[in-house]
């Protein structure tokens, strides 16, 4: 037989074979061929399940995004929603960070221009199980915590692996909000452990960046009500009512009645003067009217409404979309038929309400003593988790390290305005703020939060100057 015809023979069975693997080993079956109502895009999607327990049958969802460009140059990151028990496909995949966000009419995607798989790799999961789309056969697999989520998101990065082994190689950075402040720092602990005791694989952990996190719950509680009396929204008696006669070390997740009397009730007409007509996640946006919101999407196949700015009722529009069943078909996503509807935190789930007064900071020292970067950023609209509390943590992490300020406390710039500002500990150690940012601070100011981490996965310092050298939107 003719060379040529030996080589026409060789071309063919590797076209063969990675077609039954998939492209570049990437798991066939998962592939994602396109969601209903979406814009055409050149990079792929994945998403489906991973078995954490086949014993039980606890299975974990997930969604993965390739970067847009030059895909296999990019590291992975990892974004985990908090809660507990809340969605990250529902929030951080299509409401903050990845690449499409649910169009007004509830029935389509629209592209996300900010999203940050122009920077990396995505991997976005519902953890624990009970979340959304994640099972298990056994009952008792709902009652959980910070120590069982923890093992199973080691578990399944593990298989994770196994179905995108070209991942092993890559930096993995985690990331994620609010309650992955916990979630986050003690999965890093275990695949810290993982990889201290394996002698074969080992996680290229290259940083961590959590946004308004619950570290400690006793600043963090005691930040909230600061953050209503600075910002107008409590008058001077309650606010220093609260500020000089509630204890915050004894306060404990869910159960503030330990604490004096005259501080709860100062607290109840702190929250009542608050009161329902206010986002607490973002104190400067209006407030979406659900009532007219489901009316207008089950009645108008084509709604037009879609506010100036941020969607105010996009959580809505997401409830609707991915409890569509073409939209569950596309992902391939509730194959056990749960006897719910997805939504976006759990109705399921019994989690520990005495784990959320674990002090995280002792984990973040440890992540730090391994040389992992380690990045806080504050939407500073917020007021569940506000930037007061995270600021102070920080400096205290800090002074406990030792570490000295290597840059000072000051503004940050995305396109010659002011993105926030900004201070860095040790060279290891950064707190930074986003200018007009919410809790879900990529949901509230895109541009910005791209910005961030940009230079967050490519290990640079924000920006200090109003004359960029390039258009941050040319970054690749």
């Amino acid at each position: 037989m003719e060379w040529w015809r030996w080589w026409l023979l060789v071309v063919v069975v590797v076209v063969v074979m990675m077609m039954g693997r998939g492209v570049q080993g990437y798991p066939e079956e998962d592939l994602v061929v396109g969601l209903p109502g979406q814009p055409k895009v050149e990079f792929r999607q994945y998403a489906g399940y991973v078995d954490v327990d086949t014993k039980t049958g606890k299975s974990l969802f997930y969604y993965f995004a390739e970067a847009d460009s030059n895909a296999s140059k990019k590291p992975l990151t990892l974004w985990l929603n908090g809660g507990p028990g809340c969605s990250s496909i529902g929030g951080g995949a299509f409401t903050e960070l990845g690449p499409f966000y649910p169009r007004g009419d509830g029935r389509g995607l629209r592209r996300n221009k900010k999203s940050w798989n122009k920077a990396s790799n995505l991997l976005f999961v519902e953890s624990p199980v009970g979340v959304g789309w994640s099972y298990s056969n056994r009952s008792s697999d709902y009652t959980c915590g910070d120590e069982s989520t923890a093992n199973d998101m080691h578990v399944f990065l593990l298989r994770w692996y196994d179905k995108f082994p070209e991942f092993k190689s890559r930096d993995l950075f985690l990331t994620g909000e609010s309650y992955a402040g916990h979630y986050i720092p003690q999965l890093a602990n275990v695949l810290l452990n993982h990889n201290k005791h394996s002698t074969g694989f080992k996680f290229k952990i290259k940083g961590v960046a959590i946004g308004n996190p619950l570290l400690k719950l006793d600043r963090d509680a005691a930040a909230t009500y600061e953050f209503f009396w600075s910002h107008g929204m409590i008058s001077d008696e309650i606010g220093l009512t609260i500020m000089n006669q509630c204890d915050f070390e004894d306060y404990v997740f869910l159960s503030p009645h330990n604490v004096s009397e005259s501080c709860n009730d100062a607290i109840e007409k702190a929250n009542e003067i608050v009161g329902d007509y206010i986002n607490n996640y973002d104190v400067i946006i209006d407030v979406c009217y659900p009532a007219i919101v489901e009316q207008e999407l089950r009645l108008r196949k084509y709604a037009t409404k879609i506010s100036v700015g941020v969607d105010v009722c996009m959580t809505y529009e997401r409830h609707f979309y991915f409890n569509l069943p073409e939209v569950q078909h596309a992902l391939h996503a509730n194959r056990t038929k749960l006897p719910y509807s997805w939504s976006m935190c759990s109705g399921v789930l019994n989690y520990s309400d005495t784990d959320p007064n674990i002090d995280i900071l002792p984990l973040l020292k440890r992540i730090i003593k391994h040389h992992i970067p380690v990045w806080i950023f504050s939407g500073d609209q917020d007021s569940v988790v506000p930037f007061l509390g995270s600021r102070t943590l920080v400096r205290e992490l800090a002074h406990d390290l030792k570490f000295g300020v290597t840059v000072p406390y000051s503004a940050w710039f995305y396109k010659g305005q002011v993105g926030g500002w900004a201070t860095e500990y040790g060279n290891l150690l950064t707190f930074a703020t986003v200018r007009g940012a919410a809790h879900m601070v990529p949901f509230a100011q895109p541009a910005r939060a791209l910005r961030l981490f940009r230079s967050f996965v490519n290990g640079q310092r924000l920006p200090n100057t109003t004359y960029p050298s390039i258009d941050d939107d040319d970054l690749q």
